[in-house]
C-alpha cells in the first residue's frame, strides 16, 4: 500500500510536460546515436527508414545513390516497428553474384513480392519461385529458342515496325501538330508486339488514331496500382483490398479486365485446337505451349497438357516482362542519342555502311534507303548500335531496383549478415553511377566502353544485372535486343528525333523506369543525300 501511495505521489510531482520533455530528449538522443553510428540513411525511432524515404520520394533514385556511396556500397535498413521489414540495400557486384548465383536458393523473390503481385500475375514465371519457376523456365527456354518461334517473332516484329509504327510516324510528320509522345508510342508498339508473340492476338494499339484499348489501359493501371502495395504496410492495403476501397478497388477492376482478355484468348485457342486437331499454322507462344511436348532421353515425346490457369498466368507474366522493359529502354535511348550527336552520327555511319555492302553484293536493284528493311544478319552486325543500347540500359535500366527475400540466416563473403525473412534490395540505377564499378566516366553516355577490337564485349552479369543474372538470367534477352535494334535502326535511318525544347525528362518512381512526363519529340525526315 505504501508503494502505491509513493508511486501516486511521484506522478503528482511529475507533470505531463515533464514526461513529454523526457520522451523528446530520449527521441533526440536516439536520433543522434543513430546518425553517428549508422552509415546509411537515418533510421528513425519507431518508423525506421520510412520518413527518410518519404522525404526524398521526389528524388528517390539519386538520393539512394548518394546514400549508397556514402555508406560504402551497402547499408542496413528497417521499417516500422512490428512491420517486420528489415534487410540491406546494396550495389556490390560480389554480393549480387553470391545472391543471384552462389546461394540462389536462399534468395528467392519471396512471399513479400509474390503476395503483392499475385492478383495480377498469379503463379506466372515472373512471380514464381522454386519448382514452379523451374518448370516454367524450362518450358519458356525451349519454346522461345525454337526456330519456329524465333522466325515468327522476327517477322511479326518486322511487319509491326514497317506497316504500323513507321506509318504512324509518317502521319505525325504530315500533320500540323508534329509533336508526339514517343514513350507512349513505343509502349503501344511493344504492347502490340508482345501480345502478338505471346497470345497471337494484335490489340491494335498502334492504329493511326491511337485508340484507347481497354486491355492495354487496364494492364498499365494494374501494374502501377500494384506498386502501392510496396509503399504501404499490409495492415493498410489488405483491409482496403478486403473491403474494396480506394486504389485497391480500381486495382481489382483493372486486374479483372486483364484476366478476362487473357482467358478469352486461351479459351478460344483451346477450342481451335480441339476443332482442328492441331495448331501447326500458329507459332505464337500460347499455341506452342498448348502443343508442348516433353522429350525423354530416347528422343520420344510426350504431349503435356497445361491448365488454362497456367497458360493465363504464364502469358500475362510474359506480356509484363516484354511490354514495359523494351519500350522504356528505347525511350531513354532516343533521349540520350539526341543529346549526343557524335553517337547518333556513328550509328548512322554503321547503318549506311551495312546498306552499302548490301548494294555491292546484290545483283538486283535495291530499294531506296528510306524503304530499307534490315535482315536478321544485318541487325546482328550493328555492333555500335547494340553498344549504344547497352550503354543506355546501363544508365537507365528498365527495372531500376530489384528485391530478394532471405530464406535462412546468411553471411555474404565480406561479412555482411542478413537474417531470415529479411530483404535484399539492389539498385541497378545506382550501380551505373559508381566510379569503383564503371570508372571515372561512369556518368557519361559512352557506347565505346562496350566495344573491344571492333567486337561487342559483354560485361559481367553481376556488374551489369540489367537482364538479371545467374539461373534467372532473362530468357527474352535476345528477343529484346532484336526488337530494340530493329526499332532504333528503322526510326533513326528515316528521322531526326528531337526532344521538344523545355520538356522536362525525369524518371518516374514505379517498378519500371518510365519517364515522369513522357518524351515529347518532333520528327524531321532525314535528307537522303546527307553523308555521315
Amino acid at each position: 500500500m505504501t508503494n502505491l501511495l509513493s508511486f501516486s505521489a511521484i506522478l503528482n510531482l511529475v507533470g505531463f510536460w515533464d514526461v513529454a520533455i523526457a520522451l523528446l530528449g530520449l527521441f533526440i538522443i536516439s536520433c543522434l546515436l543513430e546518425r553517428f553510428t549508422n552509415k546509411g540513411p537515418m533510421l528513425w525511432p519507431v518508423l525506421g527508414i520510412i520518413p527518410s524515404v518519404f522525404l526524398n520520394v521526389n528524388n528517390m533514385y539519386d538520393w539512394a545513390t548518394v546514400a549508397l556511396i556514402r555508406a560504402g556500397g551497402t547499408f542496413y535498413f528497417r521499417g516500422m516497428w512490428f512491420g517486420g521489414a528489415h534487410g540491406i540495400i546494396t550495389i556490390d557486384p560480389s554480393k549480387l553474384e553470391y545472391m543471384l548465383k552462389t546461394r540462389f536458393n536462399n534468395f528467392p523473390k519471396g512471399q513479400h513480392y509474390r503476395e503483392r503481385f499475385h492478383d495480377l500475375l498469379g503463379n506466372g514465371i515472373f512471380n514464381a519461385d522454386d519448382q514452379m519457376w523451374k518448370e516454367q523456365r524450362r518450358v519458356a527456354t525451349t519454346e522461345m529458342h525454337s526456330s519456329q518461334f524465333v522466325e515468327h517473332s522476327f517477322l511479326s516484329m518486322q511487319v509491326l515496325v514497317h506497316e504500323k509504327l513507321l506509318k504512324l510516324m509518317d502521319d505525325v510528320v504530315n500533320s500540323r501538330n508534329s509533336v508526339i509522345d514517343l514513350q507512349e508510342v513505343l509502349l503501344r508498339f511493344t504492347f502490340d508486339n508482345i501480345c502478338t508473340a505471346a497470345l497471337g492476338v494484335d490489340p491494335e494499339c498502334l492504329a493511326l488514331d491511337l485508340p484507347q484499348i481497354p486491355f492495354a489501359k487496364a494492364f498499365e493501371e494494374a501494374t502501377e496500382l500494384t506498386l502501392f502495395r510496396f509503399m504501404v504496410p499490409p495492415f493498410v492495403w489488405k483491409p482496403m483490398k478486403r473491403f474494396e476501397m480506394g486504389y485497391e478497388k480500381r486495382l481489382k477492376e483493372s486486374v479483372q479486365i486483364v484476366h478476362e482478355f487473357a482467358e478469352k484468348a486461351v479459351t478460344e485457342r483451346r477450342n481451335e485446337l480441339v476443332r482442328l486437331g492441331g495448331l501447326n499454322d500458329r507459332s505464337d507462344l500460347l499455341s506452342r505451349l498448348m502443343e508442348y511436348t516433353d522429350q525423354n532421353p530416347e528422343g520420344q515425346g510426350t504431349q503435356k497438357r497445361f491448365s488454362n490457369k497456367f497458360l493465363v498466368d504464364f502469358c500475362i507474366s510474359f506480356i509484363l516482362a516484354g511490354r514495359d522493359t523494351s519500350s522504356v529502354a528505347l525511350a531513354w535511348f532516343f533521349w540520350l542519342v539526341q543529346k549526343t550527336p557524335e553517337v547518333e552520327n556513328k550509328i548512322l555511319k554503321e547503318m549506311n555502311e551495312i546498306l552499302g555492302q548490301r548494294r555491292q553484293c546484290s545483283t538486283i536493284k535495291e530499294p531506296a534507303d528510306h524503304d530499307a528493311i534490315f535482315t536478321v544478319e544485318e541487325l546482328k552486325n550493328m555492333v555500335y548500335l547494340q553498344a549504344a543500347l547497352s550503354e543506355s540500359l546501363r544508365l537507365y535500366p528498365a527495372v531500376p531496383i530489384d528485391i530478394k527475400e532471405v530464406v535462412e540466416d546468411d553471411v555474404f563473403p565480406d561479412g555482411t549478415v542478413v537474417k531470415k525473412g529479411g530483404r535484399v534490395l539492389y539498385s541497378m540505377f545506382s550501380m551505373a553511377r559508381i566510379e569503383s564499378i564503371w570508372g571515372q566516366d561512369c556518368l557519361e553516355f559512352r557506347p565505346e566502353r562496350w566495344i573491344k577490337d571492333g567486337v561487342f564485349a559483354s560485361e559481367n552479369q553481376f556488374k551489369y544485372p540489367v537482364f538479371n543474372g545467374g539461373p534467372r538470367l532473362c530468357v527474352g534477352k535476345k528477343f529484346a535486343y532484336t526488337q530494340m535494334k530493329m526499332v532504333a535502326a528503322a526510326i533513326l535511318l528515316r528521322y531526326e528525333v528531337k526532344v521538344v525544347e523545355g520538356h522536362n525528362v525525369v524518371p518516374k518512381l514505379t517498378t519500371t523506369l518510365y519517364m515522369q512526363n513522357g518524351l515529347l519529340v518532333t520528327l524531321k525526315p532525314r535528307l537522303l543525300t546527307s553523308t555521315v
